[in-house]
């Protein structure tokens, strides 16, 4: 048994986390031996590695979740948007959903993602491309839950604002795991931008991004 240096070391030049190290043989090579059928050839293999290599690390975060963030967009609101976590071929894919009416300019805004998440160092990467006319991409890092039952994830968001212009922005982000009693239907209703102070956000997520906007939102 390498000492704790040594391990750390080994799991840096193969890149992988010391956890998975310590997996059943038969778990490692499940997750990490080359499959024909999805093996990807030429330079998109170093990303597609990259969100293949830890599935184990992220099947306790799948399932579905409230994401809030701030948007230049939506000056001084909040925006609620509805994201999916789920595993399919060795992939953790995750799916969003958004939306924002605005009654007074007459504004009507729905877009959906698709993108892949990939777990390092205690941290969630997901990059997610968006279903519309720009295809714009956007990034998020999450922190790991530190307890066993995953609540709230908390991060930064990086992304384009759809309006006025395609401007790049980064905010506080604050993840909450949907319970299961809550149907689609009412999970997709509950989107959409709330005021600050609106009773309908969580007081948790509420002072996160209160007091973390102003000075990350870029």
């Amino acid at each position: 048994m390498p000492s704790a240096h040594n391990l750390f070391r080994i799991a840096r030049y193969f890149v992988v986390s010391e956890e998975e190290l310590m997996m059943d043989h038969n778990d490692f090579r499940r997750n990490y031996e080359p499959r024909s059928d999805s093996y990807i050839q030429g330079p998109m293999r170093h990303l597609a590695f990259a969100f293949q290599s830890e599935p184990n690390m992220l099947r306790r975060y799948l399932g579905f979740y409230f994401s809030h963030f701030c948007s230049p967009s939506w000056p001084k609101k909040i925006m609620r948007s509805l994201v999916w976590l789920s595993e399919e071929d060795g992939y953790i894919v995750s799916h969003s959903y958004e939306r924002a009416y605005d009654d007074n300019a007459n504004i009507r805004q729905k877009t959906r993602y698709a993108g892949l998440a990939a777990y390092r160092e205690g941290r969630i990467y997901i990059i997610e491309k968006a279903f519309s006319e720009d295809g714009f991409l956007s990034e998020t890092i999450l922190f790991t839950a530190q307890r066993q039952k995953v609540q709230y994830l908390r991060g930064m968001t990086l992304g384009v604002a759809a309006k006025p212009s395609l401007e790049p922005y980064s905010s506080p982000t604050i993840w909450k795991k949907i319970p299961e009693k809550i149907t689609a239907r009412e999970a997709v209703l509950a989107t959409g931008i709330f005021d600050m102070n609106s009773t309908n956000i969580d007081p948790i997520i509420r002072e996160f991004l209160i007091n973390d906007a102003d000075k990350e939102l870029l």
